[in-house]
């Protein structure tokens, strides 16, 4: 089986067609289609089924493209750790959910990386695309939250998809506003009290097994009328620190990250729901020396903040 023709079928599968697939790799169009034939005789398989509108994928070509991606992967792996100067770049690669406690641990994190080569990919989302980003796109670890009362479809998931996994952490979500928010002067916060102002949220939950729908009802308060959902930190702080009508339910915040923003933290008193922050990470994989610093600066932010 001859590589190229593989990464030229990979990048038609990705493309969706042949001519884009020739643009993107500045080869012409009949080589791309004469090695596209010759793989498919090699396999005695049909990868791509041809129309119209491009190529689509047969049941068969989507086994082998998911075989042919890793394969590739393995093979730059091997190209970049033996090439060049013989210096072994530093990598680390997480997914996690959107928590200032775990953004500072990151940066403590980053303070102790050495002066060798790096490659650090950190990337803050929800859950679903945090296992989708270890099975699928090369993260090594991720940190997944959930509700304590969905605990079992989480473990069950992760199980079936040869996930290993350890709780960092156990919390209660806080309740983060402006100085200016009349709730930053109460010595004690209820639900009522968030009555009649703005909740920023994220906007995307995820329970498996579970729709949308259900699990956001469950997640948010009846009582808040006004919502505002985004997708990421920058954002959250920027409606909160200049809007004294919002609030915010998360994860316990240090105070810098508060005193930047001129937030306040309170208690709500009738919240009980506990959440959970765990850590996955394929099963067998090994943690690597910056695995391990991660971690450590992971577990001083919990000790310091939660």
């Amino acid at each position: 089986m001859n590589i190229l023709h593989m990464k030229y079928a990979v990048e038609v599968a990705k493309a969706g067609s042949l001519n884009k697939a020739s643009e993107k790799l500045f080869v012409a169009l009949p080589n791309i289609s004469r090695s596209i034939k010759e793989l498919e005789n090699d396999l005695g398989i049909t990868i791509f089924e041809r129309s119209a509108r491009g190529v689509s994928l047969t049941p068969e070509g989507g086994e082998f493209i998911s075989y042919a991606k890793d394969i590739l992967k393995q093979i730059d792996h091997v190209e970049n750790l033996y090439k060049g100067s013989g210096t072994n770049k530093q990598k680390f690669s997480i997914s996690v959910p959107r928590a200032s406690y775990i953004a500072e641990a990151f940066v403590a994190f980053s303070k102790e990386l050495s002066a060798d080569p790096a490659e650090i990919f950190y990337k803050e989302t929800n859950s679903e695309r945090t296992i989708n980003n270890i099975l699928n796109r090369d993260y090594n670890l991720g940190i997944i939250r959930y509700a304590e009362n969905y605990e079992k479809f989480f473990t069950a998931m992760l199980e079936e998809k040869g996930l290993s996994f350890e709780i960092l952490t156990e919390f209660s979500y806080t309740l983060i506003m402006s100085k200016e928010n009349k709730l930053s002067k109460m010595d004690e916060v209820h639900f009522d009290d968030l009555e009649g102002l703005i909740e920023i949220a994220h906007a995307d939950p995820y329970v498996p097994s579970l729709p949308l729908a259900k699990v956001i009802k469950e997640e948010l308060p009846d009582n808040i009328e006004r919502r505002i959902f985004i997708f990421e930190r920058a954002s959250q702080f920027d409606l909160l620190s200049r809007n004294s009508e919002t609030f915010m339910w998360v994860s316990p915040t240090p105070e810098a990250v508060l005193d930047t923003y001129g937030l306040v933290q309170k208690k709500c008193v009738d919240n009980k729901k506990i959440y959970k922050d765990v850590l996955i990470y394929k099963n067998g994989y090994r943690l690597s020396s910056l695995d391990k610093k991660f971690i450590a600066a992971l577990t001083d932010s919990i000790n310091k903040h939660i």
